[in-house]
């Protein structure tokens, strides 16, 4: 319940922000260009608590204040920034600034309250109703444009106006006690300065929001961390390829008499059975199908944000990319998912064209709909009007389908897979397994290693989404990504030569699984993060953040997989 703007046109959004839930409304606070303003008045709000709606809204402002709310400020394009100080000496600029902050019943100061000794009063809450603006601005010398501007910052105050009328921005603090009753009126306020700063470049201007923003030091933490994996992942890999597969192809190469060669032993002997089609092919198709479609998107969009079209100034640019690359990319779903499925010895070659092109997608839109319909019944602004429900429903079934139908026919049409042996016609028995080597352990184990090489990013694009802090290291993301792919790829080759040598030649869904298990990981930290970082009440906001988690998570399995 803040001032609102009169008759002014709602800008417009793109696709990501719509999906992101970013809405911009239009704002009261007006400026002139140098025209310095001290303590204007903007509109005047009062409470009275003796009626429902009132207390209702005041209520509001209270529970906002406590959980730390925050107001995201917009001119040109730029965030309006609240810098501060921290320990060590170095300034912190929050793209955003809060409410108001809260003094508890012992005198303890939460949040905001730090910054000023006037805060003092007990079990009150003080409200931010004056803000300091100052816009600096870089005179462009060469051309006929006038003046550009680098940065804008804030300074939130709050005063007690007892003429609401004629402010004069001076005396206490704006306080409202907790147990206040009768009429509470609060009058908002602003100034605003102009103020030259030649050093910074208009092509530069996002720069001192992104410095301040925490430790990249840790990052290289973290890719130092990944890379050790790797290299140990390598190095065991190579050495099992080089020193068995050599040892084992020259003593086969040395049986030339028959009685010899009745001594076959470990992943040799599966030779008769190892291309036999897997269980349920038909669902393993359609997965691989999907994740190739996930992981060319993933693989382009990231390459587009490291060459910098995607930075955070474009808002909504990486989500808008994302869809419609995901979009764009349904032909190789279909190519792979048919070229696998007759392999696999498949048939029914509609159904599986359906299922590639519905399946994933479907849980995906299902999952995102029903968090839709939560939102709207909160009468949330984060809602996705059924307009862009639509549009994503016309881009999915008129450009993504038929994409993946062309993938399909092109598939099926090239003939199948070659396989190197033939399969025998009686399946061979599967010894007994040792612990490392049945399927769930071996599963399990291999979700580890991935899930090593990214945590600590993940933790960065989990703050990102959640806490609304800019994500701007996509360098770092680019290379974490790579080293992703290497790493799956080699803990699965790995443990897939484990269980060849022991004879179990059940391998296509457990290589599928073993690095696909990084998923799981993936959701137990996503819930753990949900405790210890995030201090969500109310069943709405909990189904809505596990939903969304769900359909991560859900990506992020056909995705390793």
């Amino acid at each position: 319940d803040f001032c609102q703007a009169e008759g002014k046109k709602r800008p417009s959004e793109n696709l990501g922000q719509v999906l992101f839930g970013e809405r911009i409304e239009p704002s009261p606070y007006r400026f002139t260009f140098n025209k310095k303003e001290t303590c204007k008045s903007v509109c005047t709000k009062t409470y009275d608590t003796r009626k429902p709606e009132d207390k209702q809204k005041l209520d509001f402002l209270k529970k906002s204040m406590l959980l730390n709310y925050q107001h995201h400020w917009i001119v040109d394009n730029m965030p309006v920034t609240w810098c501060y100080d921290v320990e060590d000496g170095q300034r912190f600029c929050n793209p955003g600034f809060p409410i108001g902050c809260y003094i508890t019943e012992d005198g303890r100061p939460k949040d905001a309250c730090v910054i000023n000794s006037e805060f003092h009063e007990k079990d009150t809450f003080y409200i931010f109703n004056h803000v300091d603006i100052k816009i600096y601005y870089h005179v462009v010398e060469n051309e006929a444009l006038g003046a550009r501007l680098v940065a804008a910052k804030l300074e939130p105050k709050s005063y007690k106006h007892t003429h609401p009328d004629n402010p004069d921005c001076s005396g206490v603090p704006m306080d409202i006690s907790n147990k206040a009753n009768g009429e509470v009126k609060i009058a908002y306020t602003y100034s605003v300065s102009f103020e030259e700063e030649k050093r910074i470049r208009w092509a530069s201007r996002w720069d001192y929001i992104l410095e301040s923003m925490p430790h990249t030091h840790i990052q290289w933490f973290s890719i130092m961390n990944s890379l050790v994996i790797v290299l140990f992942l390598s190095g065991m890999v190579a050495m099992i390829m080089l020193r068995t597969l050599h040892k084992d192809i020259a003593r086969y190469n040395q049986m030339d008499s028959t009685e010899d060669a009745q001594e076959e032993f470990g992943w040799k002997l599966v030779h008769g059975d190892i291309f036999r089609p897997p269980r349920k092919g038909m669902l393993l198709s359609v997965f691989l199908g999907s994740g190739t479609q996930i992981l060319i998107m993933t693989f382009v969009t990231l390459f587009f944000a490291c060459l910098g079209f995607l930075s955070p100034a474009n808002r909504g640019a990486l989500m808008t990319c994302a869809v419609v690359l995901w979009v764009l990319l349904g032909t190789p779903a279909g190519y792979v998912a048919a070229r696998f499925y007759k392999s696999f010895g498949g048939e029914k070659w509609k159904t599986n064209v359906l299922l590639t092109s519905f399946l994933c997608p479907g849980i995906v839109f299902a999952d995102f709909f029903i968090m839709n319909l939560i939102l709207w019944g909160e009468g949330s602004s984060a809602a996705i009007p059924f307009g862009t429900l639509v549009a994503i429903l016309a881009l999915w079934f008129c450009i993504s389908v038929p994409l993946t139908f062309i993938g399909a026919y092109f598939g099926f049409k090239k003939n199948a897979i070659e396989h190197p042996v033939r399969t025998n016609q009686i399946p061979r028995q599967i010894p007994e397994q040792s612990f490392y080597t049945k399927p769930l352990p071996g599963i399990i184990m291999g979700g580890i290693l991935p899930f090593g090489c990214i945590f600590i990013q993940l933790f960065f694009i989990l703050n990102s989404i959640w806490s609304h802090q800019m994500y701007y290291m996509f360098g770092f993301l680019f290379l974490v990504f790579i080293i992703l792919v290497i790493t799956c790829s080699e803990a699965t080759i790995l443990l897939c030569y484990f269980h060849l040598c022991a004879e179990d030649y059940h391998w296509q869904w457990r290589s599928f699984l073993t690095s696909g298990f990084t998923a799981v990981y993936f959701l137990i930290y996503a819930i753990h993060y949900f405790f210890s970082k995030l201090q969500i009440t109310g069943t709405a906001s909990t189904i809505l953040y596990f939903g969304y988690t769900m359909i991560m998570v859900l990506i992020f399995f056909l995705f390793t997989g």
